[in-house]
């Protein structure tokens, strides 16, 4: 039975599997691709028929090949479509292959239920029309993710084949991600790792945690400068799991200053203290060097300069 003849079903978002997406489960890939879907409402649809691969419905644990094409049979209330917004941008750096983009705290990077608009994919549409067939219909172009309530730089590819690079390179590491954190108390070391492995809270689903059967993980951090009851760090992702750095930094005793999910907002600081500051290593499809670094220092005085004038208790 065709799946699309049963009412409220229509066609969804829709992408060609990646080769650093080969051998990976169906659902894990769908849910990494539209984060309009969680992996259990994924593994509905497909337990439904609704997911696709090469036009033929397959479980949740399907192993991809690459070039396969993937499509969700999306119920009508599910999200399909994108509206672009003429949302200002800080552009920070642009050429034929990649969009990069300094994203404020406070912005949601995708499209969700409930939330369809006001976001930088969104505003990335409407400066960029042509994105929205590159890496599906929800997340066009967007090769990793930032929290909404993170700061910095965000990766847009505007072509299939710089999108195929990016992600392969993220994938193998290549790609060196530095962040600036402003975290409560004093970090007495100067540098170190933080190696502990990330899963889902046993209590807190919507949470991550520390957990003894989870992803393995390391950030790499060190102390650029100390003030009254904080630490300015720098940390570096060796790997990218989800709340990667808040979870770690939560873990040593030192929370990200305004993180409302795995610290506490205060009113020293007006938003959470974590900024995407640098991009290293990035090669665009024809190997050739790629995007900048931002602006670390300037935002760093503007996310961060209220430290200097008042201490915290």
């Amino acid at each position: 039975m065709d799946p699309t003849a049963e009412p409220g079903v229509q066609e969804g978002p829709a992408f060609e599997a990646a080769a650093a997406e080969r051998g990976r489960r169906l659902d894990v890939v769908v849910a990494e691709r539209f984060p309009g879907y969680s992996r259990s409402r994924v593994a509905v649809l497909a337990g439904r028929g609704q997911v696709l691969v090469d036009g033929r419905p397959r479980k949740p644990a399907f192993r991809l090949r690459a070039g396969q094409r993937v499509r969700v049979l999306a119920p009508s209330s599910d999200p399909v479509a994108i509206a672009p917004q003429s949302i200002p941008l800080a552009i920070v750096h642009e050429d034929a292959d990649v969009l990069v983009i300094d994203k404020p705290a406070g912005m949601t990077v995708h499209p969700a239920p409930g939330h369809p608009r006001d976001t930088l994919v969104n505003a990335v549409l409407a400066h960029v029309p042509e994105l929205s067939g590159i890496a599906g219909s929800l997340r066009p172009g967007v090769v990793h993710r930032l929290d909404k309530d993170t700061s910095g730089l965000l990766v847009i590819a505007k072509t299939d084949a710089a999108y195929r690079s990016l992600v392969a390179q993220l994938r193998a590491r290549t790609v060196t991600r530095v962040y600036l954190a402003l975290v409560r108390g004093t970090v007495r070391r100067e540098r170190g790792a933080i190696t502990a492995p990330i899963g889902r809270h046993p209590i807190h689903r919507t949470r991550m945690a520390v957990v003894a059967h989870g992803r393995p993980a390391v950030t790499h951090f060190a102390v650029l400068e100390r003030f009254p009851g904080a630490t300015l760090v720098e940390c570096r992702l060796e790997t990218g799991r989800t709340h990667q750095i808040r979870v770690h930094l939560r873990h040593i005793g030192h929370p990200v200053l305004g993180d409302p999910v795995y610290g506490e907002r205060r009113a020293e600081i007006a938003r959470q203290a974590l900024h995407a500051a640098r991009l290293l290593e990035i090669l665009r499809a024809g190997n050739s060097p790629g995007a900048p670094s931002g602006r670390a220092r300037s935002r760093k005085r503007e996310v961060f300069g209220a430290m200097d004038r008042r201490p915290l208790g």
